[in-house]
């Protein structure tokens, strides 16, 4: 049986990440099926950094195919922020709407043409060897001036991608799993399990 175990306690993270990767395991769990609480501090510089320290750390621990991703929003118009701290952005313990509230605040002078951004995703697999394995997805887009739709978790809200006139809160999730920077970065993905499994090292 092809087991994984996915580094996060995210619900809505995790969610979509089974979308785009149950069909190549047998077994998909997160962190929240298992007793304990592990305590990950996220201190890298680069989202590369944190999704690799994730995976090493939960591999460590539980000797299973392991994924992590770090992911995050980079606005143009604020150097990149909120980047590698998207999620702390409010504060450690903010809400999804302290963090969107937060953005808007710093963008309400900044233009429609100016209100460029990309979501970042990084993933990295850990197989049952312990091999590592890394991929990258963006999603260029920009940052609506206030929230609308009611799918999707984080910045999904006020984040247009390009091509659409609407959020990704506001499209259904089949279409945004195959736009999104996470479904960018399981395409890549994809093509890796698909050589580790007919090399059948994996099993």
């Amino acid at each position: 049986m092809r087991k994984l175990l996915i580094a996060t306690k995210n619900e809505g993270k995790a969610k979509e990440m089974k979308q785009l990767i149950g069909s190549y395991f047998d077994d998909v769990v997160t962190l929240n099926d298992f007793d304990g609480s592990v305590n990950i501090i996220e201190d890298g510089r680069t989202f590369e950094e944190n999704a690799l320290k994730k995976a090493r750390v939960i591999y460590t621990l539980y000797r299973q195919p392991t994924l992590a991703d770090d992911s995050g929003l980079e606005v143009d118009a604020l150097d990149g922020k909120p980047g590698v701290m998207s999620a702390r952005y409010a504060g450690e313990n903010a809400t999804d709407e302290d963090r969107i509230k937060k953005l808007l605040d710093e963008l309400k002078d900044v233009p429609d043409d100016k209100r460029g951004a990309q979501f970042v995703c990084v993933l990295v697999f850990i197989d049952k060897q312990g091999r590592i394995y890394q991929t990258k997805g963006i999603c260029r887009g920009k940052i609506a001036f206030e929230p609308r739709g009611e799918n999707g978790f984080g910045y999904d809200p006020v984040f247009v991608p390009d091509g659409f006139d609407r959020t990704f809160a506001e499209l259904d999730s089949q279409i945004k799993n195959q736009i999104s920077h996470r479904a960018k970065a399981f395409e890549n993905l994809k093509k890796i399990l698909g050589e580790i499994y007919n090399e059948d090292t994996c099993d």
